[in-house]
C-alpha cells in the first residue's frame, strides 16, 4: 500500500510535459523544490535511444541529491513516445529525501500520464542508472521470482506431510488443512478494525486456552528497532506489524502476520494450539479487510530486523543460479573396470 504527499508539479512543468508530447525532447530532470515538482533539466534527441542514453543522463545524476530523470525511447505505444522513469535515490541521502521522493513518485507519474510510461527502474548508485544497469534491470524482470528460504522450507515440509499420508479421504484433508478455529473477543476484532483505518501499527494476540479464544494483548504503534523486544521469549503469540519501507523508490506500507513460537519453552498443548488455530484466525483477520502482504513464522524476536523483512516481502532475484555440480568420486579408487559380455 502506497502512500502519496501532496506534493505537486508547478505550472510551468505541467506545460513542459505537453511539450513533451511532440518528441524532441530525450530526457528531463525533476526535483522537489519548495514542496513542488520542478523541471531543473532538459536534453533534446541528438542518436538514437541507445547511443543517446549514458551522454544524456549521467551529466544529470548528483551523488547525494535524489531526483527523477525521464527518458524518451524510440519506441511508440497508442498514446505516443514511451518513457522510462528513472528514480534516482541514492544511499547517501537523508532519510526524510527518501521517504519524501519514494512516496511522491505515484503523483508524478499520474500528472505525467502513465500511459506513457514503459519502465521504470530505481538507482542507488551510477551503476544502476546506467545503460548497462537498465538492461540489466530488463533481464532481471524477465526472470521468475525465487522462493524465500522459509517458503522453501515450507514447501519441503508440505512435500513430505504429502508423501507420508496414507489415508487420502476427504474428511482427513478437511480435518488436516482446516485447523480450529477459536472466537475472537471484542477487543480483538475491533483493534483490527483500527489497525485497518491506521490507528495502529502493532496489535499482539494470545490464545485464552481455557476459553478458547483469542484476546488481545496489546494494541500500539512501535518503531521496527522495538518491534523485538515485544515477542516473548516463553510463550507463542500472534503479531500484526505494519512495516513501513521503502522498496525501488516506492514508500510502502505493508501488514505483515508474525506467528511467533519460542521452541520448546511451550507445552506441547500451547504449540499444537497455536498451530492449528493459525489459519482459521487469518482467514477471519482479511474477512475483516486487513489485508495482509506476508506471513511469517519466527522462534525470536532478534530476526525481525529490517533486512529480513525486506528479503521477505521482496525477495531477490538470483539470475546466475549455480549449476549442479557433479561430486567426485574418492581419491585412490584406481581405474574403471570394464566387464566384457559374450553372446
Amino acid at each position: 500500500m502506497s502512500h502519496q504527499t501532496g506534493i505537486k508539479a508547478n505550472d510551468s512543468l505541467k506545460k513542459f510535459f505537453g511539450k513533451c508530447r511532440e518528441g524532441k525532447i530525450r530526457v528531463f530532470k525533476i526535483s522537489i523544490e519548495n514542496e513542488e515538482l520542478t523541471l531543473s533539466a532538459y536534453k533534446d534527441v541528438k542518436s538514437t535511444w541507445e547511443k543517446d542514453y549514458d551522454k544524456k543522463i549521467k551529466p544529470l545524476v548528483e551523488e547525494n541529491k535524489p531526483c527523477y530523470i525521464f527518458y524518451r525511447l524510440d519506441t511508440k505505444n497508442a498514446s505516443g513516445y514511451e518513457w522510462l522513469l528513472i528514480s534516482w535515490i541514492p544511499d547517501t541521502a537523508t532519510v526524510r529525501e527518501k521517504m519524501l521522493y519514494a512516496s511522491t513518485k505515484a503523483t508524478l507519474k499520474q500528472e505525467f500520464g502513465t500511459g506513457y510510461i514503459k519502465e521504470e527502474i530505481h538507482g542507488t548508485t551510477l551503476d544502476d542508472v546506467t545503460l548497462s544497469g537498465y538492461q540489466r534491470y530488463k533481464t532481471s524482470a524477465k526472470a521468475p521470482a525465487p522462493l524465500t528460504s522459509r517458503e522453501e522450507e515450507l514447501q519441503e515440509l508440505r512435500k513430505s506431510e504429502l508423501s507420508s499420508c496414507t489415508d487420502y479421504s476427504v474428511d482427513s484433508r478437511q480435518q488436516t488443512l482446516g485447523g480450529v478455529s477459536f472466537p475472537m473477543t471484542e477487543s480483538a476484532k475491533q483493534a483490527i478494525l483500527d489497525m485497518a483505518r491506521g490507528s495502529y501499527d502493532y496489535l499482539q494476540f494470545r490464545i485464552e486456552i481455557e476459553e478458547e479464544r483469542i484476546d488481545l494483548v496489546t494494541a500500539s504503534n512501535i518503531s521496527l528497532e522495538k518491534l523485538p523486544s515485544q515477542i516473548p521469549e516463553d510463550t507463542a503469540r500472534y503479531h500484526l506489524y505494519k512495516f513501513k519501507h521503502t522498496h525501488e523508490g516506492d514508500y510502502l506500507e505493508n501488514i505483515v502476520f508474525i506467528y511467533s513460537m519460542p521452541g520448546y519453552n511451550c507445552s506441547i498443548k500451547e504449540r499444537m494450539l497455536y498451530s492449528s488455530c493459525k489459519a482459521p484466525f487469518l482467514v477471519q483477520i482479511e474477512n475483516m479487510g486487513l489485508e495482509i502482504e506476508k506471513k511469517l513464522e519466527i522462534e525470536s524476536g532478534s530476526e525481525l530486523t529490517e533486512d529480513y523483512l525486506q528479503d521477505e516481502i521482496h525477495p531477490k532475484k538470483n539470475l546466475h543460479r549455480p549449476k549442479f555440480a557433479k561430486p567426485k568420486g574418492p581419491p585412490n579408487r584406481g581405474a574403471k573396470r570394464l566387464t566384457k559380455t559374450t553372446n
